[in-house]
């Protein structure tokens, strides 16, 4: 099965970020301020767009937002490997640290990665995130 990892263009992120996310809510609940500077990565799977995750860079932090993988390829290592390919981009520009806001039941999912859970957290839209973080 052919993966690749490549920038994609804003368009195609909210896409997908709809279609898993949000799909009860107008397209423009899933796009954010600042998606203009953001840097979008998409991995592919036979061409077909399965896993999106957007990169803000701010000074020496990055954090990655808006990650989703469509419902079906989920469990099977995709999202694994943008976020791993993410956090080396992140590295490769400069970034010292990494985090995100993850949902609750997310949370392992990242530590896999070597993020921590941070005292802070908040709710949105009924859901509760935890901010993760880590040096990279």
């Amino acid at each position: 099965m052919e993966t690749t990892v490549t920038k994609v263009n804003k368009e195609e992120a909210w896409e997908l970020r709809h279609k898993v996310m949000w799909p009860d809510k107008d397209l423009d609940y899933i796009k954010l301020e600042d998606d203009d500077v953001g840097i979008h990565f998409g991995l592919f799977k036979e061409n077909i767009l399965i896993s999106v995750i957007s990169l803000f860079i701010s000074n020496e932090e990055g954090q990655f937002r808006k990650f989703a993988t469509l419902q079906q390829e989920q469990g099977k290592g995709y999202g694994s490997m943008l976020l791993d390919y993410v956090i080396k981009e992140a590295r490769n520009r400069g970034v010292k640290r990494i985090w995100c806001n993850a949902r609750e039941n997310k949370v392992n999912f990242y530590k896999k990665f070597g993020l921590q859970e941070s005292n802070y957290g908040f709710t949105k839209g009924g859901r509760f995130y935890v901010i993760m973080e880590k040096d990279v």
